[in-house]
C-alpha cells in the first residue's frame, strides 16, 4: 500500500509539474514560480500536503542542484573562466557589492544576525543564468553587442559562488575561526587546482570520459559528477561546487553531446528541487513577509540596472544596449533558491525561507516579462541615439 500511495503521488506531482510546463511555456514565462507555487500547495500548510513521497522528493531535489551546477560548468571552460576573470574583474565587483548588499542590509536591520546576512547577500546576488539566457533567445538579444558584457557578469557570478558556497557552508555549520578558515581554504585549494588540472590536463579527463555510445557518456559524466560531488562534501565544500568544477574540466564536442544528453535529466531534477523548497515553506508565512519580499525585489530591480549599465558603458556601448544588459539580470531563480535551501535546512530564521520564496517569485516571474514590456521603450531610445 506505501508503496502504491509513493507513486500516486510521486505521479501527480511530475504530471502537475508537466501541466505547469505547459503553461508557462504557453505564456512565454519561466517555469520556476510555478514549480515554487506547486511546492507550497502540497507541503505544510499547503491545500494538499504529501504523506509519504517527500523523503523521495528530497533525494531528487540534492540530484537537482548537483545536475543544474553540473550543466552550468558545461557551459564554460577553464579558458573562459579566467579570460573573464581578467577582464571584466571591476563589473564583476561592482555587481558583488551593489547586489549582495541589499540582502545582508535587510537581515542586519531585521535582525537576523550575520549568519543570517551572508546567506541572504548570496540570495540577491545571484542572476539566473537558465532565465536570462532564456531571456536572450526568446527575445532576439543573442547578437547584441551588450550579450557578451552580460554573459561575462553571469560566468562571474558562477565563479564567485563556487568560492561563495564553501564559506556559506562553514558559518551554517557554525565553524569556529580556525575550523571555518580551514574549510575555506580547502575550498580555494579545490577550486584553483581542478581550473589548473582543466587548463593543462583537461584532455585526460575527456579521454576518460569520451565515449561514442551516447548511454555510456551519460553513465561516465553523471557518475564522475556524482563521484565528485560526494567527495567535496565530505571535505566540507559543497557537492554543487564538485558537480559545477567537474562540467568546468570538460569542454570542446564533449561537453556539446554531454550538455544535449543532460539536459531533459537537469530539467526533470530542477523541477523537483524547486518543488522541494516550496514543500519547506509553509504558505502562510510568505503573506507577513510579502511586503518586504517585493521593497526588495525593486531594489535588486534597480541595483542589476546598473550593474548592467555600467558594464556595457565600459564595454562602449550605447543607452539602449545599457538598459538590454541590467534587465536581461534581473531574473533569480536557481542558485537564490540553492542558497535559501542551505540556510533553511540549517534553521537560521524562521522568515529566511518565506522570504527567499516570495523574492524569487517576484523577479523569476518579473524579470522576463519587464524586458517584453521594456522592449518598445528600448527601441525608441535606440533610435533617438
Amino acid at each position: 500500500m506505501h508503496a502504491g500511495i509513493l507513486l500516486l503521488e510521486l505521479g501527480a506531482v511530475l504530471l502537475g509539474l508537466g501541466v505547469l510546463g505547459a503553461l508557462a511555456l504557453r505564456g512565454g514565462i519561466s517555469p520556476i514560480p510555478l514549480y515554487l507555487i506547486a511546492g507550497l500547495a502540497f507541503g505544510t500548510g499547503g491545500i494538499l500536503p504529501l504523506a509519504t513521497s517527500e523523503e523521495f522528493i528530497k533525494v531528487g531535489a540534492e540530484l537537482g542542484v548537483i545536475m543544474l551546477l553540473l550543466t552550468l560548468g558545461l557551459e564554460y571552460n577553464a579558458d573562459e573562466l579566467v579570460t573573464s576573470l581578467r577582464g571584466n574583474l571591476r563589473g564583476g565587483l561592482v555587481d558583488l557589492v551593489l547586489n549582495a548588499a541589499p540582502g545582508a542590509v535587510a537581515a542586519l536591520l531585521l535582525g537576523w544576525g550575520p549568519v543570517a546576512a551572508v546567506a541572504m547577500a548570496g540570495v540577491t546576488y545571484a542572476t539566473s543564468s537558465g532565465i536570462t539566457a532564456k531571456v536572450l533567445s526568446d527575445l532576439g538579444w543573442i547578437g547584441n553587442r551588450e550579450t557578451p558584457v552580460v554573459l561575462s557578469l553571469l560566468v562571474f557570478e558562477d565563479l564567485t559562488m563556487a568560492l561563495y558556497l564553501p564559506i556559506l557552508t562553514a558559518v551554517l555549520a557554525g565553524a569556529s575561526l580556525l575550523s571555518g578558515a580551514v574549510t575555506v581554504g580547502i575550498a580555494l585549494a579545490t577550486v584553483s587546482v581542478v581550473l589548473v588540472f582543466a587548463l593543462r590536463y583537461g584532455r585526460l579527463i575527456e579521454r576518460f570520459v569520451a565515449s561514442p555510445n551516447s548511454e555510456v557518456l551519460l553513465l561516465k559524466v553523471v557518475g564522475l559528477a556524482l563521484l565528485v560531488a560526494g567527495i567535496a562534501q565530505q571535505l566540507q565544500v559543497s557537492a554543487a561546487v564538485g558537480a559545477f568544477l567537474v562540467g568546468i574540466a570538460l569542454s570542446g564536442e564533449l561537453a556539446e553531446g554531454a550538455r544535449a544528453l543532460l539536459e531533459p535529466l537537469r530539467d526533470l531534477f530542477a523541477a523537483v528541487f524547486f518543488v522541494f523548497f516550496g514543500l519547506q515553506t509553509d504558505p502562510k508565512a510568505i503573506l507577513p513577509v510579502a511586503g518586504l519580499a517585493a521593497l526588495l525585489a525593486l531594489v535588486s530591480m534597480i541595483t542589476k540596472l546598473v550593474t548592467g549599465a555600467y558594464a556595457a558603458r565600459r564595454a562602449g556601448i550605447a543607452k539602449a544596449g545599457q538598459a538590454r544588459a541590467g534587465i536581461a539580470l534581473i531574473p533569480r531563480g536557481e542558485f537564490n533558491i540553492v542558497i535559501a535551501g542551505l540556510a533553511v535546512a540549517a534553521g537560521v530564521h524562521p522568515d529566511l525561507g518565506p522570504l527567499a520564496a516570495a523574492y524569487v517569485l517576484i523577479l523569476a516571474a518579473f524579470g522576463p516579462l519587464a524586458a517584453r514590456l521594456v522592449q518598445p521603450l528600448i527601441t525608441a531610445i535606440a533610435r533617438r541615439t
